[in-house]
């Protein structure tokens, strides 16, 4: 039995009579509707949406309160582009972190989060009836948003027996001349994978070869454990005009629910991203904006704080995964805060196993099958929680896997 979503899976029934088919053909992503059905269960405990544990730093909550005190402003729209001593540090920032010159007036602007900035990009070069390529498994809520700009993704499965790699050759076959775009998540959501330097530049040459554009989600290009960072597509410079890469300070700097991130792409195509940006949302919260240029200016330990407790509780969350084995299994994530996890459960598809875990063991978890078409026999789970959360998540999984006699 397949769902269009887990809330439709869970009994919620939706109006199609005059709403659009770019909405009705649309789902919330199964990432966001676990929590929804869970707000109404007391006592559960979440591995579902990647959400950092962590508070937002204190030097960043200071340099807000400091600017509330100073500054008449803070409560007004910044310029549409957004706050320029923000560009200007994002553009000091990939220069340190990529080593690439930015221009920040032409080349940055500053999206209310780095979805905001994603969708603007897919909206921006997705004509109706367009085809991206991505990967599967994938992000679930690019899948949406090609869908909601009247394109069409195109899967091409992602090596699982080689940790997730890349088929870069099956990328260059699906392209055809309806494709507009490739989309890359490196590291990887849901995965954890990332994908090497060679595939990435492979990837730039099918885009120059066939002046199409990739855009590149790189909101974990921080979160790495045991591996160098990934290649960015920023440092290939012949790719330029055919580049969009969107980055987030939501992880980063446990700021999920101020909303603000950045887009780089040349100036051309800032300029008509621009447009987007001003119909959907006119400018990046201003608050946001004083609070992320407080990120980039301050210490930098709480990113290797954050860096190392995740990759403590990835141990963790892998020791409980191989105590449950052979029902689970997983191929150790390299980034990230997600490990996509193999279930070996007769029968059941990924919907039933989140619905059951979330109803039965008061566990979060999000079914695969949200993130393409190879996903259905698998789980994400987040180790964004805290150490003591993953133990009672497991324990509970644990409990729910002997009571159905699993284990």
């Amino acid at each position: 039995m397949t769902h269009h979503s887990v809330l439709e899976a869970a009994g919620h029934k939706f109006r199609t009579k005059g709403i659009s088919s770019r909405v009705a053909n649309i789902s919330i992503s199964a990432i966001k509707e676990m929590p929804i059905l869970a707000a109404n269960i007391p006592d559960t405990v979440s591995l579902g949406q990647g959400i950092p544990s962590h508070r937002t730093p204190a030097h960043i909550l200071e340099a807000v309160a400091k600017a509330f005190e100073e500054n008449p402003d803070i409560g007004k729209y910044s310029l549409q582009p957004g706050w320029p001593p923000l560009k200007q540090a994002v553009a000091r920032e990939l220069e340190k972190n990529k080593g690439i010159k930015v221009d920040p007036e032409r080349e940055v602007f500053i999206s209310a989060g780095s979805m905001e900035a994603l969708f603007a990009a897919i909206i921006t070069v997705v004509e109706p009836g367009g085809e991206v390529i991505m990967g599967s498994p994938n992000y679930a809520s690019h899948v949406e948003q090609v869908r909601l700009a009247g394109g069409r993704e195109v899967w091409v499965p992602l090596i699982e027996e080689e940790g997730w790699k890349m088929d870069v050759e099956a990328v260059a076959r699906a392209v055809t001349d309806k494709t507009r775009a490739i989309i890359l998540c490196n590291p990887l959501n849901p995965t954890g994978s990332i994908f090497s330097e060679s595939d990435v530049r492979r990837l730039a040459e099918i885009c120059l070869e066939n002046d199409i554009f990739l855009i590149s989600d790189e909101a974990y290009d921080f979160m790495v454990y045991d591996h160098e960072p990934p290649f960015s597509p920023t440092q290939i410079p012949e790719l330029k005009d055919n580049l969009v890469a969107t980055f987030s300070f939501s992880k980063k700097y446990a700021m999920t629910g101020w909303r603000v991130g950045y887009m780089y792409a040349s100036g051309g195509v800032i300029d008509q991203v621009l447009k987007v940006h001003d119909a959907i949302s006119i400018c990046a919260p201003t608050v946001s904006q004083v609070a992320a240029l407080a990120a980039l200016q301050g210490p930098q330990d709480c990113v290797a704080q954050l860096v190392g407790d995740l990759k403590r509780r990835r141990d963790l969350m892998c020791a409980r995964l191989d105590g449950l084995a052979p029902v689970f299994s997983y191929i150790r994530p390299e980034g990230s805060y997600y490990i996509f996890v193999r279930y070996d459960i007769p029968g059941m598809t990924s919907f039933d196993l989140s619905l059951k875990l979330l109803y039965e063991a008061k566990v979060i978890t999000v079914p695969g099958h949200a993130f393409g078409p190879t996903g259905d026999s698998f789980i994400r789970l987040s180790f964004g929680c805290t150490d003591d959360q993953i133990a009672l998540a497991f324990d509970r999984i644990e409990a729910w896997l002997k009571k159905e006699g699993l284990v």
